[in-house]
């Protein structure tokens, strides 16, 4: 293996497509930061980095507060456009009909969608070339208690979260090791077995279809869908086919008509 030296870059991944919110309940905004993370743990202290230009900049500058949301699967698109669009001109919250909930104990808002919401309070900000970073400590966390086992653990694994990596986003992959496994026997021995499984997954017929929908509108559904994705993805059952199948040929013609003495011949001969 070669490598090539490259100037300094942002080449750290993958980052966490997170889902700043900031304002208020009644007036909320959101948007989408991958430059965020972990300072310490006691106490637990955070960072969002943003640009000065950014609407949320302004809004954090004030009030000193904003929730991290983690990004799960279903809410991929949603953080897509906040990330594009601003604040200013458009309610994102309302575009991408985000829930605005009230935490625990700042004033910005978590959203509901979103398996875990972090509130943070700002405790200094620093100034770096393109982007300021708001260092906060993290004050409460709010979970979706579906993801809490009968043990009362976070099994945040089957929230389906998103990483984003050189601009694309992922779904996360197959589990190869629990902290610690590399000093464990057991546990190193499963890892290895996993090692050599291969995970693919493919959108559902089903979701295709709602793609399709989303796009071409709910009266159009079954013949855009159709027209873009082949019959395969026509929603007709097999029974329909079949149906469908008999009424466009008609009923099926005898191979030898009505002449009598032919039938008779051809069955003398078999």
């Amino acid at each position: 293996m070669s490598k090539i030296t490259w100037k300094p870059g942002t080449l750290l991944s993958p980052v966490p497509p997170a889902m700043i919110s900031c304002g208020t309940v009644k007036k909320p905004n959101v948007m989408t930061a991958a430059w965020t993370g972990i300072i310490a743990s006691e106490p637990p202290m955070t960072y969002v980095s943003i640009r000065p230009e950014r609407y949320s900049h302004e809004i954090i500058s004030e009030s000193k507060e904003f929730v991290i949301n983690l990004t799960t699967l279903p809410l991929v698109s949603a953080a897509d456009y906040c990330g594009v669009k601003s604040g200013r001109n458009v309610n994102k919250f309302k575009e991408m009909k985000l829930t605005a909930l009230p935490c625990s104990v700042v004033q910005a808002p978590q959203i509901e969608e979103s398996p875990v919401s972090i509130e943070c309070k700002v405790k200094d900000i620093q100034h770096f070339g393109t982007h300021d970073m708001f260092l906060a400590e993290i004050v409460a966390v709010n979970v979706d208690d579906k993801y809490i086992n009968e043990e009362g653990r976070l099994a945040l694994e089957k929230a389906g979260l998103i990483a984003y990596v050189h601009g694309h986003y992922y779904t996360l992959g197959r589990n190869v090791g629990s902290f610690g496994f590399s000093v464990n026997k057991a546990k190193l021995k499963l890892a290895q077995k996993m090692a050599n499984v291969e995970v693919e997954v493919k959108p559902s017929k089903k979701s295709v279809i709602e793609i399709a929908a989303s796009k071409f509108g709910k009266d159009k559904k079954r013949k855009q869908a159709r027209k873009n994705f082949g019959s395969a993805f026509s929603g007709e059952t097999k029974n329909n086919k079949s149906r469908k199948s008999s009424s466009e040929f008609g009923k099926p013609k005898k191979k030898y008509g009505n002449n009598k003495k032919f039938l008779k011949n051809k069955i003398s001969v078999q």
